[in-house]
This record gives structure tokens, sequence and C-alpha cells, in this order.
């Protein structure tokens, strides 16, 4: 497939999106989100885990905010101005598709994650980050409000006081501390970043993808749910893996002692 601002590569299952417009510190353009959404799609019937990266020395910078292309048409007139409306059409139907993916999904995350970018970097499933990693809530500098799920997802995560300072300040998260919050996953040296992405991925790749997907259902639902509905939804999806031929080989490798040979089906 030919990108103009992203790159899409199907390495041994693994299809790695790379956001590609390093001047910018890949900063999200009309383009970019279009490809990133038909990306998504392709990568998903395509392979069996995804890694989200940015080419350069950044990650995301956020909606682009050039005037000369902006992600959100910015009229003079201020009471006809609507940026909802770039979350509604655009970014949200992005973070909807990400949560809601059949396939296990990585970031890796170099430098600056910022606005959206920084949203996006820390929705992955499992987010890997390089020691120079950067994650910024920058909305208030801007007089905007945190967007691409950011409200719901460090709230769950970090609790509301850590979220409210994040946001108020719109201060710098350095890697390690955000992995000492549980933010992220891990933190590794720069130059092994790539690596222990792909590393990750490939074994996700390699193991049951049906359950997997299972598995990422039941623990978004967890997120907002009371215990009675993650009983009953980890009983109906517990339903569906055990009908899958993964289950049936992961048993027999169980009793023959070897390592199984899932297919993801």
């Amino acid at each position: 497939m030919n990108f103009q601002e992203i790159k899409v590569e199907i390495r041994e299952s693994v299809g790695i999106l790379t956001l590609n417009v390093p001047a910018t510190l890949n900063a999200l353009t009309p383009i970019m989100v279009n490809e990133i959404n038909t990306a998504i799609d392709h990568i998903a019937s395509n392979a069996r885990a995804l890694i989200i990266s940015g080419a350069g020395r950044g990650f995301c910078s956020g909606a682009s905010l050039d005037p000369s292309n902006p992600l959100a048409p910015m009229p003079e007139d201020r009471s006809e101005r609507d940026i909802g409306l770039v979350l509604e059409n655009h970014l949200n139907p992005i973070m909807l598709k990400l949560k809601n993916l059949p396939i296990p999904w990585i970031t890796a995350v170099r430098g600056s994650a910022a606005g959206f970018g920084a949203s996006l970097a820390l929705a992955g499933d499992m987010v890997v980050a390089s020691e120079n990693a950067t994650f910024i809530q920058i909305f208030s500098k801007i007089g905007l409000v945190p967007d691409g799920g950011a409200t719901h997802l460090l709230s769950r995560t970090i609790g509301r006081v850590r979220t409210m300072e994040l946001m108020l300040t719109g201060e710098r998260l350095k890697a390690e501390k955000a992995l000492e919050w549980g933010l992220i996953n891990r933190v590794v040296a720069d130059e092994n970043l790539e690596q222990e992405a792909f590393n990750l991925a490939l074994a996700f790749a390699k193991g049951p993808t049906i359950a997997l997907s299972l598995i990422r259902k039941a623990v978004w639902t967890a997120v907002d749910a009371d215990w009675e509905t993650s009983l009953q939804c980890e009983r109906e999806l517990q339903k569906i893996a055990g009908q899958t031929t993964d289950f049936d080989e992961g048993v027999a490798a169980f009793v023959e002692k070897r390592a199984a040979k899932f297919e993801g089906k």
C-alpha cells in the first residue's frame, strides 16, 4: 500500500505502522489521520500483532496546528469553530478501532509524545518506551481539553490526583516516572527500542490470536464494568476461546510437555 505520511510493513505476521513526518515530530494532519485509519484495517486483516511507532526523534507531537495544514479548521469567527468535530469524525473512531482490534498492539515510543500523540502512545496494550521518551498532556498550554480518551485512561490508571497534575500543569512526564506510576510497561535503551517492541509483538503474533483478542475485550470491559458484569463477560468469552483449535493445541502441548504451535484459529 502507498502512503504519504506513514509507513506500513508486515514482517513475520507483525504489522508495523510508523508515523513518518519527522520534520514535524509526526504531527497529525488530515492526510496522516486518514492513512492511519486505513492502515489499521489493513494490518488487522493481514497480521497477528501491531506496532505503532514514530519516525525520527519523536513519537507524535499531536494535532498539527500549522495554519497551512491544520488538523482542525480554525475559522476566525470563534462562534463557528467546533474542534470537537475532528474528534467525533476522525480521532475518536481511530481510538475505538484500536480498542476493538482483533489482535494485540504495542506502542514503541521515542522522544516526545504530546497531546493526542500521548493519548495514542499510552493506549497500547503494551507500551515500550526509550529512556528519552516523554509524555505531555500539552492541552492546557494551548487552551484545550485532553482528548483521545486521555481523561478516561489516565484517571483509571494513575488516579485522579496524578491525572489532574499532569493535565492542569501540562508538564512533561519522563519515561522512568511513567514506568514507576504504571502507565507504561518497559523502558529500554534508545537503540534497542524497535527490536524490543518487535520481539514482544512477534511473541504475541505466535500466540493464540483469538484468545488474546478475547483477553483484550475482557480487560477493556473490566475497566468500566462492575464485578458481576466482568464475571459474565469472562464466562461468555471463555466459551468462544474453548472452541478454538489453538485451545486444542495448547492442551496437547501441555500434556506432551512441548512448546505450543498456535495458528491463530
